[in-house]
């Protein structure tokens, strides 16, 4: 896996907590109703829990997320962790990371000997009460296939719903290399042959496109999301990304993008924006291009998760 290495954005450049605010204040007018912040690592930046509380008290917005890596999960600020901090903010769900429980592998993976404050971030955010957790694991072939049995017993025992998520090139093509790419056909495949036919869950949905099953025997439930190989993967999605420098973004798997901090700093009226942002869901594609020598312009942590 390629490391993640983002150059800092100058602070000039990076929407402050008030333009993103006004733009979601707009955007809840127009219907959007669940919001997820995201990163790189979200909880890097200052004052993330207050921002959260901000979005949580917008008229209209039902549900905020927060996708992280889990290592601040368990930091203590202001006397409590930033999990508590965050789910007294109004924050409903967490994602979490999880692509392995060996910590070797993990920090081959990560390019940090990080795993233990993972771990302790996960039961951070389970002893914070969040409404609900999610660990995603990227499937990678030569490690995620040893690993199937360890990650599901995990979650199993911290009662956490877990997905497997193919590997996309979103910030780089490499990942498709047959060394690399895992899919959810064959990893259900080799899930059953430890536990059994997988039982199909139709009815349980989260706001992600993931497909459920149960493990027989047990309540424990997994999802496997195949941005990849499932076909239809894509005609269910209605998010926008808004990025740390103010682009809107249509579709993760697009060269697609929007200026709409130019917009905002040029002193554009609420109405104005909501055109804007009207004109770029207008543009959304009705596919991805992962499946077609798509070429990154910026890595995941540039973009959001």
């Amino acid at each position: 896996m390629p490391e993640e290495e983002q150059a800092w954005f100058p602070k000039e450049e990076v929407l402050s907590y008030e333009e993103m605010l006004r733009v979601l204040r707009v955007g809840a007018g127009l219907g959007i109703k669940k919001v997820r912040v995201t990163g790189g690592e979200p909880l890097t930046r200052p004052g993330v829990a207050d921002f959260c509380a901000q979005i949580s008290r917008i008229p209209g917005i039902q549900q905020v997320g927060i996708s992280t890596n889990g290592t601040l999960l368990s930091k203590l600020e202001q006397g409590e962790t930033i999990a508590a901090r965050l789910v007294k903010a109004g924050v409903y769900s967490a994602n979490i990371s999880l692509d392995s429980l060996d910590r070797s592998s993990y920090q081959r993976t990560t390019g940090r000997d990080l795993l233990p404050k993972v771990l302790e971030g996960i039961d951070a955010a389970i002893s914070a009460g969040f409404r609900a957790i999610h660990l995603n694991c990227v499937l990678m072939k030569n490690q995620t296939d040893r690993e199937f049995v360890p990650l599901i017993n995990y979650a199993y025992e911290k009662g956490l719903l877990l997905r497997f998520i193919e590997l996309m090139p979103v910030s780089t093509q490499e990942v498709l290399s047959e060394n690399n790419f895992l899919s959810t056909h064959a990893a259900k495949q080799m899930v059953e042959q430890h536990y059994g036919e997988l039982i199909p869950l139709p009815d349980f949905k989260t706001n992600g496109p993931a497909t459920y099953y149960a493990i027989p025997g047990t309540e424990q439930k997994i999802g496997f999301i195949g941005a990849m190989t499932n076909l239809h993967f894509c005609e269910s999605c209605n998010k926008l990304r808004l990025t740390s420098d103010g682009k809107l973004r249509p579709c993760l798997g697009s060269y697609l993008e929007f200026d709409l901090k130019e917009r905002l700093r040029a002193g554009c009226t609420d109405e104005e924006l909501a055109d804007f942002i009207h004109g770029v869901v207008a543009r959304k594609p009705k596919e991805h291009d992962f499946r077609h020598n798509y070429q990154p312009n910026r890595r995941m942590i540039a973009i959001g998760g």
